[in-house]
C-alpha cells in the first residue's frame, strides 16, 4: 500500500514547517529551543492536523536527541514503564535527555499519568504531550506544573494554500499526474484548517482516477460524500453542529438534541468533549429549575470517563433527552453574570459589615468584629432577618428568580416571605 501524501510530505526541518509561526518564526519560542540546544517538557494543546506530532519530532531531530513515542489510545502504565527503562539505559551511554513523546495524552488515566511523575521529575525523559483537549482539565495538576503548555491553532486558508502547493510541485507521485486546481474553497472548507484531512482529501481525490484530475468544489464535495462525517470534525462543521446541539437542548426539542448527538458521535467526535457541554448546559440553563440536572450530568461525565465508547453513547443519550426535556432557567447564569458585571466596574471599597467579620483576635473583637451577628439557626425557621451585603448595597438584588417554572417560583415565594419584600 502506498504512503498516504501526509506522511510524504511531513516535514523534517523547522525550516519547511507550515504554521504556527508564533512559536516557530523568527523570534518563536521553538526557535529559541534549538538554538539553546535545550528544551524543557511542554504540551502541545491544539486541534488535529495542526503539527503537533510533526513538531516534536523536528525538535528532537533538530537537537539530536533519543526519540521515544508512545499513543495514550493503545499504551498503559506497563508501555510507560518499558519506555523509561529504556531511556534509562539510553542515558547511560548518552547524557543528552530523550525525548519521550505521548500522543493524545488526554487519554491516559491518573494512574498513567502518575506513572510519568518521577521519570519527568528526575529528568530522566523530557516530555512532549499532544492533546486535542485543554490540558487544564485533562492533565494532572503535578504533571501540568513541570510542563510549558504551547497552543497551536488551526492553519489559515492561505497556509493550507502554501501546503497545496508544495504538495503538487514536491510529491513524485502528484507530480507524475496531471492536476488542474480551478477552485479551492471547498477543499479548505471541507479542511477546516486540518493539514491532514487536506492531503487527505487530496490523495482520495486523486486515488479515484487514472485520467487528469480537475480539483473544484463540485469534485471535493462528490468525493467526500461517503467521508462527510469524517471531515466534518474539526472543521467549520464542528461548530455549527455542537451550536445546534446546545440550542436542541436549550430548545426542549429531544429528537434534534438526539440528532445532533448522533452526527457528533458519527464524526469521531471526542466523548468526554460532549460530556462537559452536558455539564455546562445543566448549570447555565436548566439550573435551578431542575437542579438534579446537574447530577446527571455530572454522572455522565465520570461515566464517560470510565466506559469509554461504544458504550458511552448510551450514557450521553440518557443524558441529553433529560436535559432537553427539563424545564429550563437561566437565572443562576445571569445572577453570576450581574453580579461580576456589577463588581467589575465597581470602583468603591464597601466594607463588610463588622457583623460579618470574624473575630479571630481580641483586639478585633474590641472593634466590634462579629458583634450582633444573629446565627440563624437560633431562631425560628431557622431565619432571622439581618443585612448581608455592605451597607452601601443594602437591597440590591442580582438573583432573580425565573418563576415560570414551578421550582424557581417555591424559591420566590420563600424569598419573598422571609425578606418581606426587600428583594423584589
Amino acid at each position: 500500500m502506498a504512503t498516504p501524501l501526509a506522511e510524504r510530505l511531513r516535514p523534517q526541518r523547522l525550516e519547511d514547517y507550515i504554521g504556527q509561526q508564533h512559536l516557530v518564526g523568527k523570534d518563536g519560542v521553538f526557535r529559541r529551543f534549538i538554538e539553546a540546544g535545550n528544551v524543557p517538557s511542554f504540551i502541545l494543546w491544539g486541534p488535529p492536523g495542526v503539527g503537533k506530532t510533526t513538531l516534536a519530532r523536528i525538535v528532537a531531530t533538530e537537537l539530536e536527541r533519543p526519540f521515544f513515542t508512545l499513543s495514550a489510545v493503545t499504551s498503559g502504565v506497563k508501555e510507560v514503564r518499558e519506555v523509561i527503562e529504556s531511556a534509562k539505559r539510553q542515558r547511560f551511554f548518552d547524557a543528552r535527555t530523550p525525548l519521550l513523546f505521548i500522543d493524545e495524552i488526554h487519554r491516559f488515566n491518573k494512574s498513567q499519568q502518575d506513572s510519568l511523575l518521577g521519570a519527568v521529575e528526575q529528568g530522566i525523559v523530557t516530555l512532549i504531550g499532544a492533546t486535542t483537549e485543554n490540558p487544564s482539565f485533562e492533565v494532572i495538576s503535578p504533571l501540568l506544573s513541570r510542563c510549558q503548555v504551547y497552543t497551536l491553532r488551526p492553519m489559515t486558508d492561505e497556509q493550507l494554500d502554501e501546503l497545496l502547493q508544495r504538495a503538487l510541485t514536491t510529491d513524485k507521485e502528484l507530480q507524475r499526474r496531471d492536476i488542474e486546481v480551478r477552485e479551492r474553497d471547498a477543499l479548505f472548507r471541507f479542511s477546516g484548517g486540518d493539514a491532514r484531512k487536506l492531503l487527505n482529501i487530496l490523495d482520495i481525490i486523486t486515488n479515484a482516477s487514472n485520467d487528469k484530475i480537475v480539483i473544484d468544489n463540485e469534485t471535493v464535495t462528490d468525493a467526500l460524500q461517503q467521508n462527510i462525517a469524517l471531515y466534518d470534525k474539526n472543521g467549520e462543521q464542528h461548530y455549527d453542529v455542537i451550536s445546534a446541539f446546545i440550542k436542541s437542548v436549550r430548545g426542549s426539542d429531544p429528537n434534534a438534541a438526539i440528532y445532533y448527538l448522533a452526527r457528533m458521535l458519527a464524526g469521531g467526535e471526542e466523548p468526554r468533549f460532549i460530556a462537559r457541554r452536558l455539564v455546562i448546559l445543566a448549570s447555565e440553563d436548566i439550573g435551578l429549575a431542575n437542579p438534579n440536572a446537574l447530577l446527571l450530568a455530572n454522572a455522565c461525565f465520570d461515566t464517560v470517563h470510565k466506559i469509554g465508547m461504544p458504550e458511552a453513547r448510551i450514557t450521553l443519550a440518557e443524558t441529553t433527552i433529560y436535559l432537553a426535556t427539563s424545564p429550563k432557567s437561566n437565572s443562576a447564569y445571569m445572577a453570576i453574570n450581574e453580579a461580576l458585571a456589577f463588581v467589575g466596574k465597581d470602583t468603591t471599597n464597601r466594607p463588610v459589615p463588622l457583623h460579618l467579620r470574624n473575630a479571630v483576635t481580641d483586639l478585633m473583637s474590641d472593634a466590634g468584629y462579629g458583634k450582633d451577628y444573629k446565627y440563624a439557626h437560633d431562631f425560628e425557621g431557622n431565619f432571622i432577618e439581618q443585612e448581608f451585603l455592605p451597607e452601601s448595597l443594602a437591597g440590591k438584588q442580582f438573583y432573580h428568580p425565573n418563576t415560570g417554572n414551578a421550582t424557581e417560583q417555591k424559591i420566590a415565594s420563600r424569598i419573598a416571605e422571609l425578606w418581606k419584600g426587600k428583594y423584589k
